[in-house]
């Protein structure tokens, strides 16, 4: 397992404020090992102090009002971190899950119930926890039956080999990180092409992030933004964001996060679909509204009082 230093802790505010009803579509959070057992086979070592209520300080800087909570792969399905998180962060907050047949009919149940809205597929090869065909298509039939949505996480040229088999998906797909392209090979790329194809489907939907990574500089990340804009120009309405925070196997120095969200503004520089693409698009795909439902319910319910 690959040795790990600590995350930033200096998230500054943004050059502007995020629209009301922002959310960070991926966070991933640790904690004690010893209460939070890593699996084994995980491709890193993450930082433990790396916890929820650390990744609630950095989205309250960055001026958000919601977070997803992705269950990370060195977890792999033992979810008890990612309830605890959810639980701790409320109903603002939504989660990821991974999924294969040992998690049981209950458990999907459960964690539904804590607030998570989707699977994570990790197609990613070095991740080393990659499904089979047959059985991702098993855990999308038995996540529809709740009405979320599958998140793909490939790499490059992976996207290739797994096309036949993404067309089969008919639920919401979320293509991660904008698929993780190798930025000189150009835009019209095979991998790129196929992200493009599958986007022409309704039920597909894309990432604008991780710009930072695969970027050749280590700041401003001005290659990748033609990539970023093409994919909202193919989807604007099924485009999310996030930090994917706190950055686990990072090769250069680590981003301020506020950098990352600034990215988005440059990709996204019209305020109308600025706001799809951090407001209104993850408010539909995880179920938030504007304000959340349960700030009106309260709000209405002191208004009863009030009377």
């Amino acid at each position: 397992m690959v040795a790990y230093s600590k995350f930033r802790q200096d998230t500054r505010k943004p050059e502007a404020p995020p629209p009301p009803g922002s959310c960070d579509c991926q966070v991933h959070v640790f904690g004690d090992p010893a209460k939070y057992p890593l699996r084994t086979g995980g491709a890193y070592a993450p930082p433990s102090d790396a916890t929820i209520d650390a990744a609630m300080r950095m989205h309250h800087t960055l001026g958000l009002d919601h977070g997803v909570v992705v269950q990370a792969s060195v977890h792999g399905t033992n979810h008890t971190i990612l309830l605890d998180a959810l639980a701790k962060a409320g109903r603002r907050y939504r989660g990821i899950a991974i999924i294969d047949d040992a998690v049981s009919d209950k458990e999907l149940g459960r964690l539904h119930d804590a607030g998570v809205r989707g699977a994570r597929f990790n197609f990613w090869k070095q991740l080393n926890i990659a499904p089979t065909p047959a059985g991702f298509l098993r855990q999308v039939d038995r996540i529809k039956e709740y009405g979320w949505h599958a998140k793909v996480h490939c790499a490059g040229d992976e996207w290739l080999e797994l096309r036949d088999l993404l067309a089969k998906v008919k639920i919401p797909v979320v293509i991660d990180h904008m698929g993780h392209p190798d930025l000189k090979r150009g835009l019209d790329q095979p991998m790129v092409r196929v992200l493009l194809d599958l986007l022409k489907s309704e039920n597909w939907w894309i990432t604008i992030s991780n710009a930072d990574r695969f970027s050749a500089v280590e700041h401003g990340w001005g290659d990748a933004l033609p990539l970023a804009q093409r994919f909202i120009e193919a989807a604007p309405d099924r485009a999310i964001w996030c930090t994917d925070w706190p950055h686990v196997q990072y090769p250069k120095p680590t981003p301020n996060d506020a950098e990352l969200l600034e990215f988005l503004y440059r990709a996204a520089p019209d305020a109308e679909q600025r706001h799809k693409i951090l407001a209104a698009n993850p408010a539909r795909l995880f179920g938030f509204s504007d304000p959340p439902a349960w700030v009106r319910q309260e709000s209405e319910g002191k208004h009863e009082h009030a009377r």
